[in-house]
């Protein structure tokens, strides 16, 4: 099941737009050659997936998610780019929303953090694939910032909770190796890599966003709304959640000379047998 607790709200969407293949899948971009297929799983508005369309075409790319809004933004800034379509539809039910096709990759970026059942939801890409299932996602547990701060500490920790009480796991990234494997994929490749905003600029809009992320999208409303999830953010929303001070400065981003702040992600491809010759293969 998705639980996708982050919404919609405009700082939201602002993360998701600003992800390329060069910043977000580059540990697979090397598979998105001329005439690859290619689906695209929690696609959001589709950034990602029209980059892998430019670099695969004339090969066809399927991008799905479950929010229609976003799919109607994804297809409005698919105009003009051949070979890519945007449908609505659900990771656990991909054989029958691909219509029974299978692709020569299966590309999932930041989505198992926010399904309650991540090893299905693999399971449901490795029947669609015929090549690589290639899987990247977040560790909250993996940020680090300098100066040190403690109310960013308490962010972080009010966003641990409010994510597993929604049964998902924020540490996704450290989990991706034994998810794949109990989703019956025999080889996995296991890597990591990181964001790292350390310019002024950088720290201005990664800080920025998450400032407005957390006094006005549905993951801060969440957290206000659930008592502060066992009296944490109650204690705490004077300092980042309380929308009248709107003290940003906390988060956006140690926008003081030296700060910096670095976000780890986790990424296994992993592959199963395939029809292209070359390809590494793996029976289930």
């Amino acid at each position: 099941m998705t639980a996708y607790s982050q919404g919609h709200a405009p700082s939201v969407l602002a993360s998701q737009q600003w992800r390329t293949v060069a910043n977000s899948a580059a540990y697979v971009a090397d598979r998105f050659t001329p005439g690859t297929t290619v689906l695209d799983v929690g696609c959001g508005t589709g950034t990602i997936t029209l980059d892998i369309a430019r670099r695969v075409a004339p090969g066809r790319v399927l991008g799905v998610d479950a929010e229609p809004s976003v799919i109607a933004t994804a297809r409005a800034a698919a105009a003009g780019v051949e070979g890519v379509e945007f449908v609505v539809g659900d990771v656990h039910d991909l054989p029958a929303v691909t219509g029974g096709e299978r692709f020569d990759v299966v590309h999932a970026h930041q989505v198992l953090l926010h399904l309650t059942d991540p090893v299905a939801a693999l399971r449901a890409m490795l029947a669609v694939s015929r090549g690589v299932v290639a899987a990247r996602d977040c560790d909250y547990g993996g940020i680090v910032h300098h100066p040190h701060d403690p109310r960013l500490g308490r962010w972080l920790e009010i966003y641990h909770r409010v994510a597993r009480a929604h049964g998902t796991e924020p540490d996704a990234g450290r989990r991706l190796l034994g998810w794949a494997r109990a989703a019956g994929a025999r080889a996995v490749t296991p890597g990591a890599s990181i964001w790292c905003f350390a310019t002024d600029a950088e720290r201005r809009w990664w800080g920025g966003q998450w400032a407005e992320r957390i006094v006005d999208s549905d993951r801060g409303r969440a957290a206000r709304h659930r008592g502060g999830v066992d009296g944490l953010v109650a204690r705490s929303r004077r300092v980042v959640l309380d929308p009248a001070r709107r003290d940003r400065r906390r988060l956006r981003g140690m926008s003081r000379p030296g700060g910096a702040r670095t976000r780890c992600t986790g990424r296994p491809p992993a592959r199963r047998s395939g029809r292209r010759p070359g390809r590494t293969t793996a029976r289930r």
